[in-house]
C-alpha cells in the first residue's frame, strides 16, 4: 500500500513538473529532488519505471531530437530525450489535482499537492488544507500524550527531541490556520464579487 501511495505522489510530481515545461530526464530528476526531497528521500531508481509507465499509458511522450551528422566515434552517444505532457496527461493531472482525500494530507502527499496549488481549484485547496490541519491536530494529541507518559523516564536529550517535534507540529498548525483563513477570505471575496456582478447584469426596470 505504501509503495502504491508513493507511486501516486511521484506520478503527480512528474506530470505537474512536465505541465510547467518539457524536460530532459536529468533536469526532471533535479526538479523532483527539490520537490520531493523536502518530504522524503527521493529514489532516482523509481523515476525511470514511473516514466516508462506514463509513456505506456500515453500520458507523456518522448521527443527525440533529430540526430546531427557526427563522426563515427561519437555515434554511440545517446541524444537527450525530452519528456512532454500529452492531452491525456493534462487530463490525468487535472484529475489528480481534484483529489483531496487522506492521501493528500500525509507528509509527502501534502507537500506535492501544495506545490501545485496554483493549478488547483480553490475548494479543493481548502479541503486539503483543512484535512492536513486535522491530521496534524491528531498527531499533536498523540505527541502530547506520549510526552506526558514518558517525561519522567527519558533523559534530557530525548526530551528536547520530543519537544522539538511538538513545536514543529504546532508551528505547522499555526501556518495552516493562516493559510485557511486567507483562502476562506479570498473565496468569500470572490463570491461577493460574483454576486455584485450578477446584480449589475440584471435588467433594470425602466421608469414609465
Amino acid at each position: 500500500m505504501a509503495g502504491k501511495k508513493g507511486a501516486g505522489v511521484l506520478e503527480l510530481a512528474v506530470l505537474g513538473l512536465l505541465h510547467e515545461s518539457p524536460m530532459h530526464g536529468y533536469e526532471l530528476r533535479k526538479q523532483l529532488n527539490i520537490l520531493l526531497g523536502m518530504f522524503r528521500a527521493f529514489s532516482y531508481g523509481s523515476l525511470y519505471p514511473c516514466l516508462k509507465l506514463l509513456l505506456a499509458k500515453g500520458l507523456i511522450v518522448e521527443d527525440r531530437p533529430q540526430e546531427p551528422i557526427v563522426p563515427l566515434a561519437l555515434q554511440s552517444r545517446r541524444s537527450k530525450i525530452v519528456y512532454k505532457l500529452t492531452a491525456d496527461g493534462k487530463e490525468r493531472l487535472e484529475q489528480l489535482l481534484t483529489e483531496a482525500g487522506p492521501a493528500a494530507w500525509e507528509d509527502e502527499g501534502f507537500g506535492v499537492h501544495f506545490a501545485f496549488f496554483s493549478h488547483t481549484r480553490a475548494d479543493v485547496r481548502l479541503r486539503i488544507l483543512e484535512g492536513r490541519r486535522s491530521r496534524l491536530e491528531e498527531r499533536l494529541e498523540s505527541v502530547r500524550a506520549a510526552l506526558a507518559r514518558t517525561r519522567e523516564r527519558v533523559d534530557s536529550y530525548t526530551l528536547e527531541l520530543q519537544n522539538h517535534g511538538l513545536e514543529s507540529v504546532e508551528r505547522e498548525v499555526r501556518w495552516l490556520n493562516e493559510l485557511i483563513g486567507r483562502e476562506r477570505a479570498e473565496q468569500e471575496q470572490a463570491r461577493t464579487s460574483e454576486r455584485n456582478q450578477s446584480i449589475q447584469n440584471m435588467p433594470r426596470e425602466t421608469g414609465r
